[in-house]
C-alpha cells in the first residue's frame, strides 16, 4: 500500500461538538507519535435538520482558522500543520457549500455524506443510535446504501474535494447492511470520478476500532489501488490520544 504513515490527514477537536481536546493537544500528540504532518479536518454541514449540531458554526470556523494559523507558526519547525474541512454533502445546499468554501484557504477538502433526508428530516447514516437506524432501516437498507453512493458521486463531481473520506462507512452499525453488485459498480464510478478530479482516497484507520478493518474494506481498497487512485491516511481522531492510531497496520 503506497501511503505515508507519517501524515495523519483527518482529525477533529472539541470544536465539532462531539470530540474532545484543544487543537494544540492534537499537535503535541502528533509530535509525540513521531508524525511529520497533521491535518485538521473539521466538519462543515449546511441545511441539516438534526437534533444536535455535530459540526462547526461560522464563529467556530473563524476561531478554528485563527488558532490553526497560530499553531502553524508556533510549531513550524516541528510539524507541518494543515487546516482542512470535511464537507458533509447536502444536495439541496450546493451553492451555500461552495460559497462557504470560498471564504477560506484550505489545505485539504474532504468529502463525506453523513445525513440522509427522509420527509424533511435528516438521519445520521454512520450512527449506532436507534433514532437513526430504525427510520433508515424502514427506508430500506439497500436503497439507503445505493442513495449514499449516488450522492457521494454527485459530491465528487460538484465539489472542489481533494480527498474522499470513509467511503464505505454507511450504515456500519445496521445488522442488515451489505453491498450488492450494483453498489460495487457505483463505487467503481466514484473512483472514476475521483481520478478525473485528481482526488485521493482516505484510508481511515478508525475502522480498526469499529470493525477490525480500515475504511474502506480491503477489496474496495485493492480496486482503488488497481485503478491508480492515490491514498492518504487518516485516523479520524476525536481525542488527542487517537492521533495516528493503528498507523502501524498501514503497509
Amino acid at each position: 500500500m503506497l501511503i505515508n504513515p507519517k501524515s495523519d490527514g483527518h482529525v477533529h477537536t472539541q470544536l465539532c461538538h462531539h470530540a474532545t481536546g484543544e487543537m494544540e493537544e492534537y499537535v503535541v500528540a502528533a509530535i509525540d507519535k513521531g508524525l511529520e504532518e497533521l491535518i485538521f479536518l473539521e466538519h462543515l454541514e449546511c441545511g441539516i435538520r438534526y437534533p444536535e449540531a455535530t459540526w462547526l458554526s461560522e464563529e467556530d470556523f473563524a476561531a478554528y482558522h485563527c488558532e490553526g494559523q497560530r499553531l502553524q507558526q508556533a510549531y513550524r519547525d516541528r510539524l507541518r500543520i494543515g487546516i482542512g474541512v470535511e464537507v458533509g454533502y447536502n444536495p439541496r445546499q450546493v451553492p451555500e457549500i461552495l460559497a462557504f468554501l470560498q471564504r477560506y484557504t484550505w489545505d485539504r477538502v474532504g468529502i463525506s455524506f453523513h445525513y440522509y433526508e427522509i420527509n424533511g428530516h435528516h438521519y445520521n447514516v454512520v450512527s449506532r443510535r436507534k433514532i437513526n437506524l430504525e427510520p433508515l432501516g424502514r427506508q430500506g437498507v439497500e436503497r439507503v446504501v445505493s442513495d449514499y453512493f449516488a450522492t457521494l458521486l454527485e459530491a465528487v463531481e460538484l465539489l472542489p474535494g481533494t480527498v474522499l473520506c470513509h467511503l464505505d462507512a454507511v450504515l456500519r452499525h445496521h445488522p442488515e447492511v451489505h453491498f450488492t453488485a450494483a453498489h460495487r459498480r457505483q463505487i467503481t464510478e466514484i473512483f472514476q470520478g475521483m481520478l478525473s478530479k485528481g482526488m485521493a482516497l482516505e484510508v481511515n484507520t478508525s475502522g480498526f476500532s469499529h470493525r477490525g478493518e480500515q475504511y474502506p474494506a480491503q477489496a474496495i481498497l485493492e480496486e482503488a489501488m488497481a485503478l491508480g487512485v492515490p491514498l492518504v491516511a487518516g485516523s479520524d481522531a476525536h481525542r488527542p490520544g487517537e492521533v495516528g492510531r493503528f498507523f502501524e497496520r498501514l503497509g
